[in-house]
């Protein structure tokens, strides 16, 4: 038996019912649900269909490393945290700037500095220390340069990794994302084994394409058993697309990570 839940990408399955109705389709077959902008959803009718939620986005503006981002940033984390208790979700999930509505930088960086690396420690720090206050656990997810997040500054799962462990508080943990992780870097077992201390969640989509487990070049599989060899008690969700019906994506994700 796996000691790792899974959980399910309302926002990408099941696209053509109304949102609630998603959430009740990835409930019914016995995952967790996890949603992104909570300002577009009616939470009150969310939380009512008892479905258990594991993550939501944890910010709305903002950013690591500029004054007006940073206060920003920690700002709509409060807001946030207030949002998630209305359905009781577990985890925020944060990136390393603030994305627009297509998923892009809005402010990007090729390079990042030494001292921009202190800058965005720092806020983490405070990020942390705010969930702490507040009984949140925030996540930092890593993303991909090459295909959907150019510019992204401390997108890496190496970078996630360096920032989280350094701070090391557990209102502060990674959120590895294996398909960003096999686009930018690749090595995906040794880099859960090396996150593990950190990691609340795994979310997984096969490459290329960004559909369920068996649709592209990842031993999903494979994965799953080693998770299972290593303990792993956080959650692994279904971060993708159906590449035909959603209902056929989920048994196939069941079949990688379940019993």
């Amino acid at each position: 038996m796996p000691s790792y839940r899974l959980a399910a990408s309302a926002e990408m399955l099941f696209t053509g019912l109304p949102f609630i109705d998603r959430v009740r389709e990835i409930h019914g077959r016995g995952l967790d649900v996890e949603i992104w902008d909570w300002t577009t959803k009616d939470l009150p009718a969310l939380a009512a269909t008892g479905a258990t939620f594991d993550s939501m986005t944890g910010y709305i503006e903002g950013d690591l490393l500029e004054d007006d981002g940073i206060e920003r940033f920690l700002q709509t984390a409060r807001e946030s945290i207030e949002a998630s208790r209305i359905i009781n979700c577990a985890r925020l999930n944060v990136h390393g700037t603030g994305l627009d509505g297509n998923g892009q930088s809005i402010r990007k960086r090729e390079v990042v500095t030494g001292v921009e690396w202190l800058k965005a420690a720092d806020t983490l720090a405070r990020l942390a220390d705010l969930g702490a206050k507040h009984d949140a656990v925030f996540m930092l997810e890593n993303l991909n340069l090459p295909v959907d997040h150019p510019g992204t500054p401390f997108a890496l799962a190496a970078d996630t990794i360096a920032l989280v462990s350094h701070i090391d508080n557990p209102h502060l943990q990674l959120n590895l994302d294996l398909y960003h992780a096999q686009i930018g870097e690749g090595n995906l077992i040794e880099t859960v084994r090396k996150g593990l201390p950190w990691i609340g969640e795994i979310q997984v989509a096969d490459v290329p394409g960004r559909c369920e487990p068996g649709t592209g070049e990842i031993n999903y599989a494979r994965i799953g058993a080693e998770l299972k060899a290593l303990g792993f008690d956080g959650v692994v969700g279904l971060e993708g697309w159906a590449s035909g019906d959603s209902h056929e994506a989920l048994s196939a994700f069941i079949a990688a990570f379940g019993d």
